[in-house]
């Protein structure tokens, strides 16, 4: 399966899917003008991966800045992870800079709320550039 890699823009967030490594990641800032359609393709590139899934997945998100369209779709995102939970092992990394408690809040409340407290992870971080 070929990676998926949307270079970042001041609006979209990098997109770096490594489906060799199990690794995906979500980097930057969310405010594209329709997010629907951005994540769409997200969605459309995740239902091929899960067709035939390394052991395990893990997904980064290292979001420094995201707006409501945007976190409509994060929510959709983690409900869509955490229903591939159900059959394979996935897990979700939410990095939030040390000096940025909102970011802290909201990865808490959507793990809570959520119900995604055995696949999601929130890590205390220096919010890092994307790779790859």
């Amino acid at each position: 399966m070929e990676k998926l890699i949307i270079k970042k823009t001041d609006e979209t967030p990098a997109v770096i899917f490594m489906p060799e490594k199990g690794v995906f990641q979500l980097a930057g800032t969310s405010w594209p003008e329709n997010a629907s359609k951005f994540y769409q393709q997200i969605f459309d590139w995740l239902d091929k991966y899960f067709l035939d899934p390394l052991p395990e997945t893990v997904f980064d998100i290292r979001l420094t800045y995201f707006n409501t369209s945007s976190a409509k779709q994060l929510v959709r995102l983690m409900l869509y992870l955490k229903e591939k939970a159900q059959q394979h092992k996935v897990k979700i990394r939410w990095y939030y800079n040390k000096d940025d408690y909102e970011n802290f809040l909201e990865a808490e409340r959507y793990r809570t709320l959520l119900g995604l407290e055995g696949i999601m992870e929130i890590i205390e971080s220096e919010v890092k550039k994307p790779t790859g």
